[in-house]
């Protein structure tokens, strides 16, 4: 263990289980302190906390104990940070992925009233940038960590599975090495805390899980003492997706009263066509979806109807 020297530059957290906690709760105790322009690096434990492997079965999915899910490393406090002020975390590095999960849990996701089964899929991250879906279909991994926040004001244990003011488990995939998240610091120290890996996701990460997997993440921390945000925010550094759009997108569209059932018959729409012309499964279609199609809003004024469309990358596609 190397968390004991404050006053280093530069730390790593190891023993990830010794030193994360599941949910916010602003009476925890800090696993360390750092000051503003220092370095640390997390070994992370992918988001079934340890209960699947890369062999996990249906059964496993089953058994999955959601007491034990989403667990994040910290909290770390950061000194001189005070409510009022924001607290900037600089993306630097991912590193040793090995392998990494998708699944579909009964009761989660977008369609989770059509799609009851459990079902997973287990991928091979050890090719650097790209990892095989099915036989012609090859993803790019791009990993970013998709629970990052900092402890909630309000006294109490708050469970991680929503997003909230504090960040939390937003799953924004943009959040890849070179970007900076500016979080609201809510109490002395901010405690941050960060975790649930993932090594691809697609906007929306329908199923209810990305390829999920475990790695090195060091990132760094600045203070901006003063600066008051109400919800985080974020700076990427360049075009989010290149890799995506070098060869363009296939796009279904969904409309409607609500942004969610819109998004709903988009993504069905969207299964419908992988099916048609790929000939995947239903569940291989919908997870498909989910690590690496992306929702976006068109359009929210015309009422009383939106307008959700659901990209897939033709440069998936070998």
């Amino acid at each position: 263990m190397t968390i004991h020297h404050h006053h280093h530059p530069y730390m790593t957290i190891h023993d990830f289980n010794a030193h994360s906690h599941i949910g916010w709760d602003n009476s925890l105790k800090p696993i360390a302190e750092v000051d503003s322009g220092q370095t640390i690096t997390y070994e992370i434990t992918e988001s079934s906390g340890g209960q699947f492997h890369k062999h996990a079965t249906v059964q496993d999915v089953q058994n999955l104990d959601f007491g034990k899910v989403n667990p994040t490393a910290g909290p770390i406090y950061v000194k001189g940070a005070q409510p009022g002020d924001t607290l900037e975390i600089e993306m630097l590095d991912f590193s040793q992925l090995d392998w990494g999960w998708t699944a579909i849990i009964p009761g989660f996701g977008l369609l989770a009233d059509e799609f009851k089964e459990p079902a997973i899929k287990t991928f091979d991250l050890t090719k650097k940038n790209t990892m095989e879906f099915l036989d012609g279909i090859q993803l790019f991994i791009k990993p970013f960590p998709g629970t990052v926040g900092v402890a909630l004001p309000e006294p109490g244990h708050f469970s991680v599975v929503p997003p909230r003011k504090n960040g939390g488990n937003m799953d924004i995939r943009h959040l890849t090495r070179g970007t900076k998240l500016y979080l609201p610091v809510w109490v002395e120290g901010a405690l941050f805390s960060i975790g649930d890996t993932h090594a691809a996701q697609g906007d929306g990460e329908v199923c209810g899980t990305a390829v999920e997997a475990s790695m090195e993440t060091t990132v760094r921390f600045k203070l901006h003492k003063g600066k008051t945000i109400a919800e985080p925010r974020y700076e990427i550094p360049g075009p989010p997706t290149p890799e995506a759009d070098s060869r363009g997108y296939y796009v279904t569209t969904g409309h409607g009263e609500d942004v969610y059932k819109a998004s709903q018959n988009a993504i069905r729409y969207m299964i419908e066509h992988l099916m048609d012309t790929y000939k995947l499964s239903a569940e291989e279609a919908y997870m498909l979806c989910s690590v690496a199609v992306d929702l976006r809003i068109n359009e929210i004024v015309d009422m009383p109807n939106w307008l959700v469309s659901a990209f897939l990358p033709n440069s998936i596609f070998r």
